[in-house]
């Protein structure tokens, strides 16, 4: 019939195979395939987890990292989810494998400590460490997501005021949850019902738990199946490639830059500096936060490893290709990061800002110091409420800021986040409240050569008292322009048409109206003068 039939005698193995790339450097096109493979497999992770969780916030918002990882916990390959989970997540995976050095096969494992690679209560990182059928550890796969509510003071677990880390929700460290494969569920019920701030609905929460142990199994099984059909030794040298590749990438984006010292200088709004100074040598990216202040008094404090978030996230902006974002990206990078400062706050100090509004504020730094690109929002617009039954959590879009050659793009997710807003429909079935308005906010990009994109008006009417919490930056300054671009409108919170601050905790009543009119994106290089000759 034209066709040549290929029958592999029975004797043959994977492990047998001699593969044409069997040599100590990578071949490119296996690179490339085995990259995509990797990364495929988060993608796939995070599609079982998003079909079967309960929350909103993971179903429709989206809030939810997948990645896979070597045997030693570092990050091979991501879903393009969210930047300011993925690179903190492989220190998670660390402090695991640092508190249980005994890992046994079918082991399961729940974080949520900033101290060890968390990055605020609410995201809660699922860990699976995968072993092959000997026994021998091979992989890790996880999953964060960001919960609806963990506890703490405040419905949604994003207090606007909190102080310490304990006001913010129940610290889940390490636990071990599973043995061989059996989830514990009376353990963790008992761990979210604990204390005098415990989580609203723990119902939920275990649901969702579940929903990311489906995840991580996914990733395991293939995973396994991956090292099945190309031979364990083969998968693990290319994890092993994908990283250096991605340094090689990333030494050669570092060349790009202009050599020597440049430093950037910003203040959050409440004038606490940050600073960052980049060092440009051969082969060599110097990243250092000295000048940066002191760890904040309020929850704006961002931890270690979403600091170490931001560099990476930087990076693979630099690099400008579809590689995974990796652990090889940082080893051509010398990170400096003052202790007990801003950026690397000690162990009882609240966080739940300095994962989404300090972040932004980084990466809007690092980037200016490269002359790249002019601030976008620098938040993210933080708005949760509920009561003692419920919370609700959503971030909302604003502008993104201008660079060379292009306009910053209007009412979008910028940098660390990259979550979607809840449809109203979905909201109002299952919230006691109504979308009154969700628009562009026109004209509230900075002008420039390129101009930056526009915020957004989100407006929202309760239609039952509830407790309202808001987390907000670049209210009281304006996100920068650059090379002469001009600046973005600062954001504007209100109630019932007055003005709030940045930060908001109060009660609302039924007709209430809340309007969150979100920040522009900065604009880059002078734009040409329209006043007559």
């Amino acid at each position: 019939d034209g066709l040549l039939r290929v029958t592999p005698a029975s004797s043959t193995t994977a492990h047998s195979i001699p593969h044409p790339h069997a040599s100590r450097l990578p071949d490119p096109v296996q690179l490339e395939i085995y990259a995509n493979r990797f990364m495929s497999i988060a993608e796939q992770m995070g599609r079982t987890l998003r079909q079967t969780a309960m929350s909103v916030n993971i179903r429709e918002r989206l809030d939810f990292s997948c990645a896979v990882f070597d045997a030693q916990g570092e990050l091979i390959a991501n879903a393009p989810h969210i930047p300011v989970h993925l690179g903190a997540m492989s220190e998670s995976v660390k402090a695991v494998l640092r508190a249980h050095p005994d890992l046994a096969p079918g082991d399961l494992f729940v974080t949520n400590d900033p101290t060890q690679g968390g990055s605020h209560l609410p995201d809660v990182t699922v860990v699976a460490p995968v072993h092959d059928a000997a026994g021998a550890l091979r992989f890790f796969t996880a999953a964060r997501g960001h919960h609806a509510d963990i506890g703490g003071t405040t419905p949604g677990s994003m207090p606007a005021f909190s102080r310490s880390l304990a006001e913010e929700g129940i610290v889940l460290s390490n636990v071990r949850v599973g043995r061989a494969g059996s989830f514990d569920r009376q353990l963790v019920a008992g761990l979210l019902a604990a204390g005098p701030l415990p989580a609203r609905r723990s119902a939920e929460n275990l649901a969702d738990l579940e929903a990311q142990l489906a995840a991580v199994r996914t990733g395991a099984r293939l995973l396994l199946e991956l090292a099945a059909e190309r031979g364990i030794e083969d998968v693990e040298r290319y994890m092993g490639f994908v990283q250096d590749n991605a340094a090689s990438e990333v030494r050669r984006a570092i060349a790009s830059l202009t050599p020597g010292q440049h430093t950037f200088r910003d203040h959050l709004d409440d004038g606490t500096p940050l600073v960052v100074t980049l060092t440009v040598a051969p082969e060599l990216l110097t990243v250092d936060f000295s000048g940066t202040g002191a760890e904040h008094p309020g929850n704006l404090n961002a931890p270690r490893a979403v600091t170490l978030a931001c560099v990476l996230y930087f990076l693979r902006l630099l690099v400008g290709k579809p590689i995974p974002l990796n652990s090889g990206c940082l080893r051509h990078v010398r990170l400096s990061i003052p202790e007990r400062s801003l950026l690397s706050p000690g162990p009882e100090r609240a966080v739940a800002g300095g994962n989404v509004e300090t972040s932004q504020r980084v990466v809007d730094a690092l980037l200016g110091a490269a002359g790249l690109l002019a601030a976008s929002q620098g938040t993210m617009n933080n708005l949760s409420f509920g009561d003692g039954s419920y919370g609700y959590y959503e971030t909302i879009a604003g502008g993104a800021g201008a660079g060379r050659g292009f306009d910053g793009a209007s009412a979008v997710h910028t940098h660390m986040t990259n979550t979607r807003i809840t449809d109203a429909e979905v909201i109002e079935r299952r919230f006691p409240v109504r979308i009154v308005e969700h628009a562009v906010r026109r004209a509230s990009g900075g002008a420039g050569l390129a101009r930056g994109g526009d915020g957004v008006r989100r407006t929202l009417e309760f239609q039952a008292p509830a407790h309202l919490s808001i987390l907000s930056e670049r209210r009281a300054s304006a996100p920068h322009g650059l090379l002469g671009g001009g600046p973005a409108q600062p954001g504007q919170n209100l109630l019932n048409g007055r003005e709030l601050g940045g930060a908001v905790s109060l009660d609302v009543n039924v007709g209430d109206r809340l309007s969150l009119l979100t920040p522009g994106g900065g604009g880059f290089g002078l734009a040409p003068s329209t006043e007559p000759a």
